[in-house]
């Protein structure tokens, strides 16, 4: 029974993208498309070269945005802006995901390596707004993206945050690999598992597991 596994929890902590929506809904690719055409300008490479760059840097650092801080001196607050700047009118409400949600006991909080802006803008959208407690970007952790140590120990000192009595909810699997070392409870959430140490539980039906947790 899933809800033995929560019955600690009161504070849940939950990814963004392709975590409270699903990955159909392409933001990503909508995303890549300005990643690209920014480095391009930046660098003079054509964008297919500047696209395989920020995955270089994505793969090196864990965040385009890192690498491009660290090579070329980037603006951060001036990248994140452009190349959150997408069309997500296509996202629409989930009703079971909303009703799941709020039924969890606690705070609930959004960390995602997007901006505090582009997170605010999707829960808007899904009309999960009145959701959470608490909304933190890749800027509240000091541009250092999950899955850093410092990363995390930034949101949560912010926060408050007490790990132990914690969950994390994430569609990347190396951004739980910290939350669970410091005692939280992980969950993927992909259309995919991925068995690692560091994964208590997995779903590809965030709305499905969250109403078998509160029982």
């Amino acid at each position: 029974m899933i809800a033995k596994h929560f019955s600690h929890i009161n504070t849940w902590v939950f990814d963004l993208d392709n975590t409270l929506y699903p990955p159909s809904a392409a933001l990503f690719d909508l995303m890549d498309a300005r990643f690209s055409a920014y480095v391009a300008r930046l660098t003079g490479l054509d964008e297919q070269a500047a696209l395989r760059l920020c995955g270089e840097y994505w793969d090196t650092y864990g965040s385009t945005l890192v690498g491009l801080i660290a090579h070329h001196d980037v603006d951060p607050h001036h990248f994140l802006a452009d190349v959150h700047d997408i069309d997500i009118s296509h996202l629409e409400e989930n009703p079971l995901l909303t009703q799941a949600v709020n039924a969890l006991p606690g705070r609930k909080i959004v960390f995602t390596n997007g901006s505090e802006n582009h997170a605010k803008r999707v829960l808007a959208a899904r009309r999960l707004t009145r959701s959470f407690d608490a909304v933190y970007g890749v800027e509240h952790a000091e541009f250092k993206p999950k899955p850093s140590h410092d990363a995390f120990t930034a949101v949560f000192t912010k926060d408050g945050l007490v790990p132990a009595s914690a969950a994390m909810f994430e569609d990347e699997a190396r951004n739980l690999a910290v939350p669970h070392a410091l005692g939280m409870r992980t969950v993927h959430v992909h259309p995919v598992a991925a068995p690692h140490d560091h994964i208590h539980h997995h779903t590809d039906d965030l709305a499905d597991f969250l109403s078998q947790v509160v029982r």
